[in-house]
């Protein structure tokens, strides 16, 4: 079984829980900027990385669609295959908006992954410490943040 990692211990338990429940195959916790918070599934840095990239970006695009569109946001967005599905949705919490990137399999749901990612979001509100902000992510950090969080993921 490849273990859920998190950067943020808050995080953990409520994402180990979706996991289960959800039937999910690969999840992410990120900032809206792609940063990630926890991951389950993944077992190279470079896929996480990716991952990240690529859901920050597609989060972003789709708010500018929304706002084309005459909406304030679409909550949610989920992607269909044959094998696999996407659900990529924001929350807000005490520390900001976050995204949840999961992939789930044919033996899980949109709607098994809808049900229990609002359980998950409400877990999080209250496992989240209120008193900390995250301080910015500065250009000149950035590299060296971002190596001590993949370790941290990957326990290196």
């Amino acid at each position: 079984m490849i273990p859920t990692r998190s950067i943020e211990p808050w995080i953990k338990e409520p994402l180990e829980r979706f996991v289960a429940e959800a039937g999910a195959r690969l999840t992410l916790i990120m900032t809206t900027a792609g940063q990630v918070l926890a991951q389950h599934g993944f077992t190279r840095a470079v896929d996480v990385m990716a991952a990240a990239a690529l859901g920050a970006a597609i989060h972003s695009s789709t708010r500018e669609i929304a706002r084309a569109v005459g909406e304030n946001e679409f909550k949610a967005l989920n992607h269909q295959g044959i094998r696999h599905g996407i659900y990529l949705a924001e929350m807000h919490t005490p520390r900001g908006r976050l995204l949840a990137l999961v992939v789930y399999g044919t033996e899980s749901s949109v709607g098994l992954v809808q049900l229990f990612y609002e359980d998950l979001v409400r877990e999080l509100r209250e496992a989240c410490p209120r008193e900390e902000r995250r301080k910015p992510v500065i250009a000149s950090n950035f590299e060296r943040e971002l190596d001590e969080s993949l370790a941290s993921l990957f326990r290196r």
